[in-house]
């Protein structure tokens, strides 16, 4: 991951960079959580909303990949180059901090997986579930200081060993497949509060956007890539890939056990599925699943996060000191900092009445900012005719499906609710500390626009109300 490497990925490297940053922690997740909002009917609206919103990221990250070859620094180049330093910087931040939060939630699944077998971990947030985690985050920060570099080949090695237990899942499912149950279920179910199919939808959108966090893995690492047009090719693979997993997870559960059993199960609740269906065996068997994925997830991750805080250095969107390397070629500054905080969010954890909804859904907030960028700067190359003067024909189809893209993020940030965005502004305004720094130290002005001063005073306010709405009770996390 280092500047100084010559080490080039493969189309297959490339894919399983994707489908290695999709599948961690969400996935095993899904039963209880699609349980929890809706049924089979549901489920499904919201996977086509989703699976056609993110299909459209794809196809943007794709096509920005190949007509700006350039823009090599990942997710926060195009927020950058399109709109200016400031948002480039709180693309960069938000995406950060948003893989950090995500890292918070691996731990959280890991201890709560412990739960099932050691009644000490609990839901993974008791004071000796965050005593093994902390251990845990600085045994994987030391070892990554020791150069821990051959990010691919790892990736693809645990991406292996994680997907068998899925599919295992959900190959059994089919066969114990019970229609009749499928049916009771296909509406809502028995014994859950009845609530519109809107309220249903809405519910599940923020977990959708978690679990297809990572789509722009191999962007991430575009600068590796043999041939820049695999970065394009092995988005789509990885996304065609995880989704058909995804929505066979979430609804094959519906054929084996009632709504209200299924929402009632602990987390990870594919591992409950199992039991129900096979015996304890099962629950071993997808908890053994569950730690390879997470602790292989928060590995990638972990990388993931110090490079953007590298790469971002590299290019003056934050300090310099986040830019250095260790001997052993690593941004030793930047994974300090990365652990620093991800140990302070898994302490905060102990206050929380769910922590890993809050820390999912969390991390999808603050990802959809760096998305809705990317899908902007899209449109804003398609209205422009910006790199179209070869193919003018293709100009049309990409507005049209950055435009989808651009809806899709919007709509997903308003699904959220008023609660994530005041609590994503309670981050960003702060995190602005770290871009004064850099501009301070480069003899820039802080701001270059009034748009930069506008949207600087927005995420102020926010994170005013956000303090307010925490003190007074109407926030819960």
């Amino acid at each position: 991951m280092a500047s100084g490497s010559t080490q080039k990925f493969s189309l297959f490297a490339l894919t399983a960079m994707v489908v290695g940053s999709m599948v961690g922690a969400g996935i095993f997740s899904l039963p209880r959580t699609f349980g929890n909002a809706t049924g089979p009917f549901g489920a499904i609206i919201a996977w086509c909303i989703a699976g056609t919103g993110m299909y459209m990221l794809a196809r943007v990250f794709q096509s920005l990949a190949e007509r700006k070859p350039e823009l090599d620094a990942g997710v926060f180049a195009y927020a950058k180059a399109g709109f200016g330093d400031y948002p480039g910087f709180l693309s960069a931040f938000g995406y950060w901090i948003g893989s950090c939060i995500g890292n918070v939630s691996y731990w959280v699944l890991i201890k709560s997986t412990l739960g099932l077998f050691f009644p000490v971990f609990g839901d993974g947030n008791t004071v000796v579930a965050i005593v093994v985690a902390s251990i845990g985050i600085w045994l994987f920060h030391f070892t990554i200081l020791r150069g821990v570099q051959q990010a691919a080949f790892i990736n693809t090695v645990v991406t292996v060993a994680k997907i068998v237990p899925i599919l295992t899942f959900i190959l059994i499912l089919i066969v114990m497949f019970k229609g009749d149950m499928f049916s009771a279920n296909f509406w809502g179910g028995v014994g859950m509060p009845e609530s519109h199919i809107f309220d249903q939808v809405r519910a599940t959108m923020l977990v959708t956007v978690f679990v297809f966090l990572g789509i722009e893995g191999a962007s991430n690492y575009s600068r590796y890539a043999s041939k820049r047009s695999d970065v394009g090719t092995a988005t789509i693979l990885g996304f065609i890939g995880v989704t058909t997993l995804m929505v066979l997870v979430s609804l094959l559960p519906y054929s084996v056990m009632a709504r209200a059993d299924i929402a009632a199960l602990g987390q990870p609740s594919m591992a409950g599925v199992l039991e129900a269906v096979v015996g304890h065996w099962g629950a071993i068997f997808i908890s053994v699943g569950v730690i390879i994925s997470v602790l292989g997830a928060y590995l990638a991750w972990s990388l993931v996060c110090a490079e953007v805080l590298y790469i971002a250095a590299q290019k003056e969107d934050m300090p310099r000191v986040f830019g250095t390397e260790n001997s052993n070629k690593v941004p030793a500054a930047a994974l300090w900092l990365t652990n620093i905080v991800v140990q302070l969010f898994v302490i905060s954890t102990y206050w929380s009445r769910d922590a890993f909804a809050l820390m999912l859904s969390l991390t999808s907030a603050m990802s959809l900012i760096p998305y809705l960028f990317v899908a902007a700067y899209g449109v804003m190359l398609a209205r422009r005719g910006e790199t179209y003067e070869k193919k003018p024909e293709e100009r049309q189809r990409d507005l049209i499906i950055a435009g989808v893209a651009a809806v899709y993020t919007l709509f997903m940030i308003a699904a959220g609710g008023l609660k994530f965005v005041l609590l994503s502004a309670l981050l960003y305004a702060p995190g602005t500390i770290l871009y004064f720094w850099a501009r301070r130290e480069r003899g820039k002005p802080i701001f270059n626009t009034t748009v930069d001063w506008l949207i600087f005073a927005a995420a102020a306010i926010g994170c005013v109300a956000a303090l307010i709405g925490l003190i007074s009770g109407y926030i819960t996390i």
